[in-house]
């Protein structure tokens, strides 16, 4: 039987820095070391090790420090794909706008043109 530990009050969460899981993920693929070996080891639950092992292996190093999901590559393309198309909208509303503005200052020189005071009828003689 190994070593007892007593836990004597209350200890807030550990955080490990996406270095040390890292390490301590390649220690589990060490031939002879099992994941809840290394888990025993460092106090953790094995449970915890899987999920750093499983984002490790989803090329998640950041997400690993973070503890946020790692988005898919297909739903990354899909998300890009969206952003063009977006972007190609906005380019369009944006000429629509400007050719609207060019619209209604035409509209309002040709008022300003009909405002002009006309001329009394004497004078076309």
């Amino acid at each position: 039987m190994g070593p007892v530990e007593i836990i004597t009050s209350v200890q807030r969460r550990r955080r490990w820095s996406p270095g040390e899981k890292k390490a301590i993920v390649e220690e589990t693929e060490q031939p002879g070391m099992s994941i809840s070996a290394v888990a025993r080891k460092y106090g953790l639950h094995p449970n915890q090790l899987f999920k750093w092992r499983r984002l490790m292996h989803e090329g998640a190093l950041s997400a690993v420090g973070a503890g946020e999901a790692v988005v898919p590559v297909s739903e990354a393309k899909e998300l890009r794909s969206r952003i063009r198309e977006l972007e190609r909208l906005l380019g369009r509303k944006t000429m629509e706008v400007e050719i609207l503005k060019d619209a209604i200052r035409i509209a309002r020189e040709k008022k300003l043109i009909s405002r002009v005071p006309l001329l009394e009828k004497d004078d076309f003689r």
